[in-house]
């Protein structure tokens, strides 16, 4: 922390220490607080949840642990899942993601204060960063008030840690658990620890409180991702295999995903309640992850100048159904589609198709730490509040990521670092499988695939990127109480927060495309390893890529240095004896063009009242903001880079009101009407931009000139609390958004032979990439340099309206025991939430790819064929379905979760859109269950079980089950455990 931010901290804090000492010395006793016991069953935790929602002010929905470090999952974004109207997506089966009410544009806080993230967003830190360990409970406000922090679409989720004056006795809690993934290659177990310690102590002084939580975890999280690409054309009388249009194989990818995670939490909580006047408290979170990345791919590449030759053998039927576009409703037909086949391997030209083996060596290492300091000051006419915060997260990614060829022995070998290897293809049965064609004569060996002679080294791609983001802030609040008949208080304050944003690319990329620039395999044959063979364990399948050979990940974690040395020198060696002068690994670099450092200062203020008359009551209010942009950059013409620096500023008046009436002592009634922004991510407004080795990634490009999104949020709904721990609860939510941020795409056309321009400027579109391999995009030996795709967000023009119900039933039998006996146990929870959303005007579309188009064109099509911008991540419809039991010491809980079809963006391995359009993953439910038991009062056992049925994920081209192209087969985690409570 600077020195500047240190000033900042007691600076604003200094006047409550003059306050607490001055009172201190004239006061000459002490009451104590009252304290709250803290939820130790589900039952309990059930109910103190809805006591929360039912007094909040606005809506508010609440998750309590029922027991020191356990919230109802082991991972935060799927302890969210449990709230009606949250979605979730997952990385490698670990919930990594959470939508409210259809979007992902909120907000993350903890004990309040705002969080930050590792990258360029604006949502805060990552919910795989923080263990559920050291939560005690989550709340999700989704009806914001003035005094409210804006930025948010869907919500606000806050997570609290324990506070220390709330105890009424001391605590020591621990726990200790294993994980296994059922995917994992090693099938080792992994191991989490968690304790907490707090306690109240009485003195002169008044009392001091604290809590202590910390906990460490190990987590292998894994999942095998086929892709399959049918997006190019084969006319009529083209090919020996059908005499009718049709849609030959692509490409194809055996993506095998494999996580680890380790992660240290710990968070600090000091107060101290000097009298009934004054409090005093100090909060501190600290979290630090290493998160590896071991993931292979093994990808087919060059099966397009084979789609004549292949012999297809099956086809299927696929209707792309109809998308609607710039011309309204377009029916876009039916079209015949290659689903088993061999793809011969081409001897001669081009030698295709090619075997290329990559090794995602990829590290996340990221700081986070979230401090608070503040107090608060209360007579019978006012409450003061005055707190400082500062968060920080820095990032850095020590990253290797190589491609090696297999030159297979048995068909012949030209000048290019490649030559062919035939394919077999089954994509029948809702499978995408394939793998060597071995009835081929000249189909390798397993011998031959496990042979580092018959590999060389393609790519080398190093990054040690920085992302360094901070948010500093100041706030003060002030509640007047008042007696006035219907308004109870006014609350005014005002809230100063510096946002800071840098990102440093630091790369080195390096590209081998002939023989005489790549290494054979056996001259760096230590760094190789065999691959993972394990890829038929998630569905049994036969047909795939068991015997490959990669860059040994274990020696890229443990010393990349040692890695890139061997490397590079079989690099130099190999080329002193061919001649070569394409040289070997560079020192990675800083990216110019691809550096931003962006500052924001903002200025709040809000004044709400409070109003409570008779059966109504809630609160109205105002909220100002004024923010100031400064960014600074690189604008980099013919490789030379120049500084810039650019500033903006806006301001928003964003008026809230929050109603609720209580019908009678059970039924209540709310409705919420607000007004909230949201921020750009800052990559989006950086000019800089960088490039791959690749052609098909769609280039990044940033717009300054993106203003906040506006949202208007109006919310209506009833509860009725009928029973203890019970609740029947149904409401509408309508959203009207302005300025929604949309990706722009840009695509290179391609002429009749699937080639792009290779000069600079791309007239056609796209942005040329000096530094990319044009691979089948031009003709063979054609250097380095090709137009590809690029990327932008911008603000749309049209209005987009989200609107939908959420209907909760909560039932608890605990009250029946006397009739019931041990079913008085259970309990039901379930919950749904139905939404849609619409566009009005605007031209925010997606358009075909070019080869796309030639498909379309084919089926009819006159017009471009385009697709009105979806908003990803929706599903229409989702809902959770929960069973507990918890009696004689047993707590068990069974909870199935399905969600809708959705847009995503989540393309797998690859950053283009296939076809030119967001996939759509189709819908999926997820089984998980939790059980323990109470040995004694202070020891419990018990088992959690996620994803027990091993549910695989799917995704279709163009629209919901027309073309099947990824597949997400994701592992079951069983977790394990004892914990102790004094």
């Amino acid at each position: 922390m600077s020195k500047s931010r240190y000033t900042k901290l007691a600076l604003a804090c200094c006047p409550l220490f003059l306050i607490s000492w001055n009172t201190v010395a004239q006061e000459e006793e002490k009451l104590l607080e009252e304290v709250v016991v803290t939820a130790s069953s589900i039952r309990d935790s059930l109910q103190s949840a809805l006591d929360q929602k039912r007094d909040a002010a606005s809506l508010v929905e609440v998750i309590k642990a029922e027991d020191i470090g356990k919230l109802p999952d082991q991972n935060l974004a799927e302890v969210l899942e449990n709230v009606t109207g949250i979605q979730i997506t997952r990385t490698a089966g670990v919930g990594t993601g959470v939508q409210i009410r259809g979007t992902s544009s909120n907000r993350t806080e903890i004990n309040g204060v705002s969080t930050v993230g590792s990258g360029t967003g604006r949502s805060g830190i990552s919910f795989e960063d923080v263990s559920a360990a050291i939560i005690a409970s989550v709340e999700v406000v989704k009806s914001p008030e003035a005094k409210t922090i804006e930025g948010s679409v869907g919500g606000t989720i806050n997570l609290k840690t324990i506070r220390p004056l709330d105890l009424d006795e001391p605590l020591v809690a621990a726990r200790v658990q294993g994980e296994q993934s059922s995917l994992s290659e090693d099938g080792g177990t992994s191991p989490r620890y968690s304790g907490t310690f707090g306690n109240v102590w009485e003195t002169e002084y008044g009392d001091f409180g604290a809590v202590i939580s910390a906990s460490y975890s190990e987590q292998d999280a894994n999942a095998f991702r086929p892709r399959a690409d049918r997006d190019n054309f084969v006319a009529a009388g083209e090919s020996a295999s059908a005499d009718f249009d049709f849609l030959p194989a692509q490409f194809f990818v055996q993506d095998y995903d494999d996580f680890e995670f380790e992660t240290t939490n710990f968070a600090g909580a000091f107060e101290w309640q000097a009298n009934d006047n004054l409090k005093l408290y100090f909060d501190a979170v600290l979290n630090d992850q290493e998160r590896n990345e071991e993931s292979s791919r093994v990808q087919t590449s060059g099966i397009s100048t084979q789609r004549f030759a292949a012999n297809i053998t099956e086809f299927e039927t696929v209707d792309f159904g109809s998308l609607q576009g710039i011309n309204g409703s377009q029916d876009l037909g039916s079209i015949a589609a290659a689903v088993r086949g061999i793809i011969p391997a081409q001897v001669d030209d081009r030698f295709d198709p090619n075997l290329r083996l990559s090794g995602d060596t990829n590290s996340r290492n990221t700081e986070s730490e979230i401090f608070r300091f503040g107090g608060e000051w209360e007579n019978e006419t006012l409450k003061l509040r005055v707190e400082a915060s500062t968060s920080t997260s820095d990032t850095r990614t020590p990253s290797i990521n190589t491609t090696l060829n297999f030159i297979n022995p048995n068909t012949p070998i030209g000048d290019d670092n490649e030559n062919a290897t035939p394919i077999e293809f089954d994509l029948t049965g809702g499978s995408l499988t394939f793998g060597i064609a071995e009835s081929e004569a000249n189909a390798p060996t397993t011998a031959q695939l496990l042979d580092p002679a018959n590999y060389r080294l393609r790519d080398v791609n190093v990054r040690r990127d920085i992302a360094e983001n901070t948010e500093d802030a100041f706030r003060i609040d002030l509640s007047y109480y008042l007696d006035w008949k219907g308004i109870r208080s006014i609350d005014v304050g005002y809230r100063y927060n510096e946002t800071t944003s840098l990102q440093d690319q630091v790369r080195s990329n390096l590209g081998l495309r002939s023989l005489d620039d790549s290494p054979s395999g056996d001259t760096f044959a230590s760094l190789l390893t065999a691959g993972p063979d394990n890829f038929d364990e998630a569905d049994g399948r036969d047909l795939f890529f068991p015997d490959f050979l990669t860059i040994d990940p274990s020696q890229v974690i443990s010393n990349q240095d040692a890695v890139l040395e061997t490397l590079n020198a079989a690099i130099l060696a190999h080329q002193a004896t061919t001649g070569s002068t394409r040289g070997g690994i560079d020192s990675p670099s800083s990216s110019t063009g691809a550096f931003f450092d962006v500052t924001e200062e903002t200025d709040a203020f809000y004044a709400q009242a409070n109003f409570d008359y008779d059966v109504v009551r809630g609160n109205f209010g105002l909220r100002y903001v004024d923010t100031e942009i400064n960014s600074r950059g690189n604008a980099v013409l013919d490789g030379v880079a120049t500084p810039t620096s650019s500033s903006a500023d806006y301001d928003f008046l964003l008026p809230r009101l929050n109603l609720l009436v209580d019908v009678t002592e059970n039924v209540l009634l709310r409705a919420g009407w607000g007004e909230d922004i949201r921020r750009p991510d800052f990559n989006d407004l950086s000019t800089a931009f960088s490039f791959s080795t690749s052609p098909n990634p769609a280039v990044s490009l940033g717009n300054p000139g993106l203003v906040p999104e506006e949202v208007e949020s109006f919310d209506i709904s009833a509860d009725w609390y009928f029973a203890p721990a019970s609740v029947i609860s149904i409401g509408y939510f309508h959203k009207e958004r302005e300025g929604v941020f949309t990706v722009q795409d840009s695509d290179p056309v391609e002429d009749a032979n699937g080639f792009r321009d290779t000069t600079d400027p791309c007239e056609d579109g796209g942005i040329f990439n000096p530094i990319a391999d044009p691979n089948v995009f031009a003709p063979p030996g054609t250097p380095p340099g090709v137009c590809v795709p690029t990327s932008q967000v911008v603000n749309g023009s049209a209005e987009t309206t989200q609107k939908g119900y959420e209907i909760t039933f909560q039932y608890d039998l605990g009250q029946f025991e006397e009739q019931l006996g041990w079913a008085s146990g259970f309990g039901f929870i379930a919950n749904l939430t139905e939404q849609e959303f619409s566009r009005s005007g605007g031209d925010e579309f997606f358009q075909a790819t070019s080869r796309a188009q030639t498909i379309f064109n084919s089926l009819g099509a006159i017009d471009t064929v385009t697709f009105e911008a979806p908003l990803v991540d929706l599903s229409e419809t989702a809902y959770n379905l929960t069973v507990y039991y918890e009696k004689y010491g047993l707590s068990a809980r069974l909870r199935y979760t399905w969600r809708d079809e959705h847009r995503s963006n989540d393309f797998g391995s690859t950053q283009s859109r296939p076809f030119g359009f967001p996939v759509v993953q189709e819908e999926r439910g997820q089984l998980n269950a939790s059980i323990s038991y109470d040995i004694n009062e202070k020891f419990n056992i018990g088992l959690e079980a996620v994803n027990i049925t091993e549910e695989e994920t799917e995704q279709n081209c163009v629209n919901s089950g027309s073309l099947l192209c990824f597949q997400g087969l994701t592992d079951r985690r069983i977790t394990f455990g004892v914990s102790y409570r004094m």
